[in-house]
């Protein structure tokens, strides 16, 4: 509102103006900065929403705005949504939706100023699994949002290419869809910019050449700036898509292009890649944990399949109750929640201290205590292990998020989301250990 309040409203030249029109067909003035929030697929349906106001306010407005008031209920037809219902099913909604927003982001192309960006807002989930074949019946592609394909579609057809993203904490964690649900935290901005009309072809191991090269860095990137773990496959699609966007086409091995469907894929197989990539920061406990988290999460499991996997991880499952993150008996075994763990731990006497651990000690201060409570465990901590103990933390929630596992996802995220506030507050504490200085310093 500070920035609002000091934008000029009138000057000596020309006095500002707020018009309406339909953005697949206006024809505003060219040489426009744009920055633009559109409609998110099939998410909301603003239009039938607005029905149950709509018929009250015609009532009592209708002689003061009648062209606004002129019909019975709320006008659907152009709203640029894709509702199966409107159009005969879910391809039909499709089409409607991905040729609209064609036209609306050509629009903008257009009209555009060529030495500002685009800026567009998206938040829709990206982790929203399309089921159905594709075109010719092939099996869909896992971890594919068709709102996130499609629009995605659209800007490309528009000629517009990704150059960055910038995920901004828009969403308040207490609106009622955010309450006991992995909803995002962010909006998503997709920065664009015209796509050189002379960009080069790439075959599609190029593309996957680039993308495992500048993927890994972009994602540390975005870590490093406290992206929440719900929000992170969505702000990862940026990078990936920049480039994709950066060729003219991408082409696979018989000459066809690599759709859209196809290169979100590939980002997000990237994206489990390199966090994948992270465990090499672990301990061989923590290791073992992780694997054994994958297939059971904290449910039990056979106690000869545990064995076998500590040799495997460099541990055993002796070890590995020592060092109070399992519990064995009767030939099964099974994982410690956060609250199972023992009350009084001290890192400092704590002579087998894997990072697994570390991150459930921090989360079961965090859940009973609160942050500044967790934040006067975490200055007992070296830096290392707990910069490791917030890539574990990325890594839980998406296995969590997989896997469905909701309460432990949200888990998750809140530690994540939490850490500004807990990293402030240890910087407060009077005397943090010489070895923790450096993180709380940058």
């Amino acid at each position: 509102m500070r920035a609002v309040d000091r934008l000029p409203t009138f000057t000596k030249h020309a006095a500002c103006r707020v018009d309406q029109a339909n953005a697949q067909s206006q024809t505003r003035s060219t040489g426009k900065v744009i920055s633009t929030d559109p409609p998110y697929y099939d998410n909301i349906g603003y239009a039938d929403l607005s029905d149950f106001f709509y018929v009250w306010l015609r009532r009592s407005l209708r002689s003061t705005f009648p062209d606004l008031f002129a019909t019975l209920a709320v006008p659907k037809a152009e709203e640029l949504v894709a509702t199966p219902y409107r159009y005969g099913g879910k391809d039909e909604a499709e089409a409607f939706f991905l040729d609209g927003m064609t036209r609306a982001m050509q629009r903008l192309a257009e009209q555009t100023h060529p030495s500002f960006p685009v800026t567009i807002y998206y938040a829709f989930k990206q982790s929203e699994t399309v089921r159905r074949p594709n075109a010719g019946g092939t099996p869909a592609l896992p971890g594919i949002s068709t709102g996130w394909e499609t629009f995605l579609d659209a800007v490309i057809r528009a000629g517009f290419a990704v150059t960055g993203t910038w995920p901004m904490r828009t969403e308040r964690g207490a609106r009622s869809i955010g309450i006991g649900a992995n909803a995002l935290a962010s909006s998503i901005v997709l920065v664009c910019r015209k796509r050189p009309a002379d960009a080069s072809l790439a075959t599609r191991r190029q593309f996957v050449t680039a993308l495992k090269a500048e993927l890994p860095a972009a994602l540390a990137h975005l870590q490093s700036g406290n992206i929440a773990p719900v929000d992170l496959a969505q702000a990862a699609i940026g990078p990936g898509m920049a480039v994709y966007t950066r060729y003219a086409r991408v082409l696979d091995a018989s000459g066809k292009p690599v759709s859209v469907r196809e290169a979100l894929a590939l980002i997000n197989q990237t994206l489990d890649e390199t966090l994948a990539e992270q465990e090499g920061d672990f301990d061989a406990d923590s290791r073992w944990a992780l694997a054994w988290f994958q297939e059971f999460g904290f449910g039990e499991g056979p106690y000869g399949k545990a064995e076998m996997l500590s040799k495997a991880k460099n541990t055993s499952v002796a070890g590995l109750v020592e060092a109070g993150i399992l519990e064995s008996r009767a030939g099964r075994v099974c994982l410690l929640r956060p609250a199972e763990l023992d009350e009084g731990w001290d890192p400092a006497t704590d002579g087998r201290l894997p990072v697994w651990e570390v991150v459930h000690r921090l989360i079961r201060e965090h859940d009973a205590r609160g942050e500044a409570a967790t934040a006067d465990l975490m200055v007992t901590l070296d830096a290392a292990t707990v910069d490791a103990a917030r890539e574990l933390a990325y890594r839980l929630y998406t296995i969590c998020e997989r896997k469905k596992h909701a309460a432990e996802a949200r888990s998750y995220n809140a530690f994540v989301q939490s850490w500004p506030e807990i990293a402030r507050l240890a910087r407060a504490t009077d005397s943090p250990p010489a070895e923790s200085g450096a993180l709380f310093d940058s």
